[in-house]
């Protein structure tokens, strides 16, 4: 039955980008909410998952490591998108990890999103690049981000 509803949710949503043509604007508030209703309860796996790794500084400082490794470059150093020139043009717009978007994902969700990526968003897969104890201590970095603009720019943008 919630499938149903989940499949009537998103064949509505295509409706209206249907009806609304091919133009380029910001999505309609009822686009905004249908889009992240299917990824948080349809698309997006994981929900049930727990991090195995506990919330240790040790953890938290892997998780951060990890992060400045692969994720900076279109997150920023603090997942604010603090000094990433593109962030704010790409489509559609990068969020920030902090927002209340991304954190309303369980640590699961987050664990598929960087597992998986999500298409056509951008975001890539990172399965084989990244061990699952790294992805499982950024999700711990994601939980705990420091203050937008507190690191600085991403050294390759400073230049």
């Amino acid at each position: 039955m919630r499938v149903g509803l989940y499949l009537v949710i998103a064949a509505v949503g295509l409706l209206i980008m249907l009806v609304s043509g091919c133009k380029v604007s910001d999505p309609m508030k009822v686009e905004r909410e249908v889009v992240e209703a299917t990824k948080h309860r349809v698309t997006v796996g994981g929900k049930t998952d727990k991090n195995p790794l506990p919330f240790n500084a040790e953890n938290l400082a892997a998780g951060k490591e990890a992060f400045g490794h692969y994720c900076i470059a279109c997150h920023g150093l603090d997942g604010q998108n603090t000094g990433v020139p593109f962030a704010d043009r790409m489509s559609p717009p990068l969020p920030s990890l902090a927002s209340a978007e991304v954190q309303s994902y369980t640590d699961g969700q987050l664990k598929w999103v960087i597992d998986y990526g999500i298409s056509p968003s951008g975001m890539p897969a990172s399965k084989g690049t990244l061990s699952d104890d790294e992805i499982w201590s950024i999700v711990h970095y994601i939980r705990h981000l420091p203050p937008a603009g507190s690191l600085g720019e991403p050294e390759m943008y400073s230049h």
